[in-house]
């Protein structure tokens, strides 16, 4: 019966799932971050958020570590730490909570770039600002034209093909996607994306589940 027991137990902590951890800043020997697209979170040397404990900090690089493992986070870069298996991109489920402004907001990368989203179920595509595009080092030229109705009236786009879109440890690949002359305060997260999971409300979060 022990050895049940103690084999019950170790499945237990095998099912362990992997938290989505970005340092997004410093204040003094505090870091900020964000665990699973929630708010940020300020955390001094050896304290805990949400299982996720701070190891160190030093300049633009801190040690976490979740479930007995550690990683090392660079500014603005989501890592997924504590699952079972090794830090990467194999999840398949997305909570986003809702903001104070009633949107739903993520961190993730695209191209293995750090970008912030905001999940907009009424954009065809994940569209982004040629200044967005820029910084993340998408040359947008390449992609082919496309005349947008704006609010504003009428701009010139590109349409282009990502190679990743990661939102935590959930990533899916060869996403389409509208880079915009015009400003765009966020990137949005569209159907383009959206399309690969199933989607639920659940009170203040919205719950995506990858497709298989």
């Amino acid at each position: 019966m022990k050895a049940f027991l103690a084999l019950l137990l170790a499945a237990a902590c095998g099912l362990v799932h992997a938290q989505s951890v970005t340092l997004t800043g410093t204040i003094g020997s505090r870091a900020i971050l964000i665990v699973n697209s929630g708010a940020p979170k300020t955390l001094a040397v050896g304290e805990t958020f949400q299982g996720v404990r701070l190891v160190s900090l030093q300049g633009e690089t801190a040690t976490v570590e979740a479930a007995g493992k550690r990683a090392v986070l660079r500014m603005d870069t989501p890592v997924s730490i504590g699952g079972g298996g090794a830090s990467g991109a194999g999840g398949t489920r997305i909570v986003l909570p809702v903001s104070s402004g009633g949107h739903f907001m993520a961190q993730g990368a695209i191209n293995g770039r750090a970008v912030s989203f905001m999940l907009d179920t009424g954009a065809t595509t994940v569209a982004m600002s040629a200044a967005d595009a820029q910084r993340i080092g998408l040359d947008f030229s390449k992609g082919q034209p496309v005349r947008m109705n704006t609010a504003n009236g009428v701009a010139q786009g590109y349409r282009v093909r990502l190679d990743s879109v990661r939102v935590g440890d959930v990533e899916v690949y060869d996403v389409e996607a509208i880079v915009s002359q015009q400003p765009m305060p966020f990137i949005l997260l569209g159907n383009s994306f959206i399309s690969r999971f199933s989607m639920r409300r659940d009170a203040d979060q919205m719950v995506l589940e990858k497709r298989f």
